[in-house]
């Protein structure tokens, strides 16, 4: 049985919504911390936050099935992210430039090998 949008229509959807999207924002925050943590030589702390970022990834992905937020059949979605994907190397590797042209190498050179992942999704 598969979970993909049993909430629509309940009284717990906007619940499930909140949690969600507070999924998502843990993310984005444990792997800034995970970073920042890095940064201050706090290796172990680092790799603590990564995972616990990549647990609140999880979650969100299991919530946004309760609520149907793709479609089951993704193959097109899929696809259609590929050339998203494939245009964002473009614009990322173009303000990465910018920002080596303002001086921010470090910054710069994180954002080409962003921008050069983009390409293998």
């Amino acid at each position: 049985m598969s979970l993909h949008g049993i909430v629509k229509g309940r009284p717990f959807e906007a619940f499930v919504e909140k949690m969600m999207q507070g999924e998502v924002t843990g993310v984005m925050m444990y792997y800034a911390l995970a970073r920042l943590a890095k940064e201050q030589g706090l290796d172990e702390v680092s790799k603590e936050f990564m995972a616990i970022g990549n647990e609140e990834a999880f979650h969100s992905g299991f919530y946004a099935v309760l609520k149907g937020a793709y479609p089951q059949d993704f193959w097109n979605l899929v696809r259609s992210l590929q050339k998203v994907e494939a245009a964002g190397e473009e614009k990322i590797k173009a303000i990465s430039d910018e920002f080596r042209a303002a001086g921010l190498s470090e910054a710069a050179d994180e954002m080409a090998v962003f921008a050069r992942s983009e390409r293998g999704v």
